[in-house]
């Protein structure tokens, strides 16, 4: 065995091994450990972003990402096993707990708003700069599109033998919807417009409500559980109309890929054109749950408690520390340590 000797110019500090008690610098575990934390730290320094922006951009778009994985392939197993491996059950249970990994990815970074209703409705209460509403709405969506590929290779030979070798979204052998949402056949456009306006200002409501901390408060770091279990019961009560998409970005991006992929315009043309409706129902729905939990809960807190709140930080979902023309947050500029987005967290209002 050739052992390893570090040279008397390195001048390393005294060092005892936990694994074999030798306390000389030619110790294998740890000459081994020190190569690998110098390794490390090497490469942090040279990859390490300190824009604030890029950094919320990139943990945004990999909490998309992850979450619509997650839910898109919940879709495909259920369908390209003819049920057999998954129901409408699983796939629901998927798609809500796809929420909670995606905040749990990102919340403390970007927010992990992973919707444009949601930047939307913060935006409405003076929680997310407006300035930054569009590049997350493009990062959305280029998540979703993203994992819409990723799923499209993880399930591409069920995908062919389900549909027997023809990519379509009509018929009884149709994918399409695997990937995004359409109504269902009886149900006609403003119906469906309705539907979704409904869910999604349901979804935002009450999301509201969790993100109050003048309100019934919700244990720190069990908020995403609580956010994933919202979505599950939208889904099993408002699910039936048009698949419940509540989420732009959700919708477009995989409806751009599958359209690139092999299905062809018809997947913008199914439905009666419904392609818009999860565009623009969504964040109509956002909106109007933000103005009804603003006129029916918020604005009647007493005026002594509006300086006043609560536990701070009792929701991972919100993030406005980062001013429009600064890339560091100022305990960066002073200290060169990255901080978290979103830490210290801004009161709810």
């Amino acid at each position: 065995m050739v052992t390893f000797r570090a040279p008397s110019d390195w001048n390393l500090p005294h060092l005892e091994c936990c694994h074999c008690s030798q306390s000389c610098h030619c110790c294998p575990c740890l000459v081994s450990t020190m190569g690998t934390t110098s390794f490390l730290t090497r490469a942090r320094g040279l990859l390490r972003i300190r824009n604030q922006l890029v950094r919320e951009c990139l943990a945004e778009l990999l909490a998309t990402f992850v979450m619509m994985t997650i839910t898109l392939s919940s879709a495909a197993q259920k369908t390209t096993f003819f049920e057999t491996k998954g129901n409408l059950l699983t796939s629901y249970l998927g798609s809500a707990l796809g929420v909670m990994a995606g905040i749990y990815v990102a919340g403390g970074i970007s927010g992990a708003h992973m919707n444009p209703a949601f930047s939307l409705a913060m935006c409405l209460i003076e929680q997310f700069p407006w300035w930054k509403f569009p590049i997350f709405v493009v990062v959305q969506t280029l998540g979703s599109f993203i994992s819409a590929g990723a799923v499209y290779i993880l399930y591409y030979d069920a995908i062919w033998h389900y549909s027997n070798g023809t990519l379509t979204a009509f018929g009884p052998r149709e994918t399409a919807s695997i990937f995004v949402t359409y109504p269902a056949d009886y149900v006609s456009v403003a119906n469906g417009f309705l539907d979704q306006v409904i869910g999604t200002g349901v979804l935002i409501l009450v999301v509201m409500g969790l993100m109050d901390t003048r309100n019934k408060a919700v244990p720190k770091g069990l908020e995403p559980v609580v956010v994933a279990l919202l979505v599950l019961s939208i889904e099993c009560s408002m699910g039936a109309n048009c698949g419940c998409p509540l989420n732009p970005a959700r919708d477009i991006g995989p409806r751009l890929f599958i359209c690139l992929a092999g299905w062809g315009l018809e997947v913008f043309s199914r439905g009666n054109g419904w392609w818009w409706v999860p565009l623009v129902a969504p964040l109509l729905g956002a909106a109007v749950g933000t103005s009804l939990y603003q006129l029916f809960v918020a604005f009647h807190y007493p005026e002594e408690d509006s300086e006043v709140l609560a536990e701070q930080g009792s929701i991972v979902l919100v993030n406005t520390t980062i001013e429009p023309d600064i890339g560091m947050s100022p305990k960066e500029k002073d200290t060169e340590e990255t901080v978290p987005a979103g830490y210290p967290p801004p009161p709810c209002v």
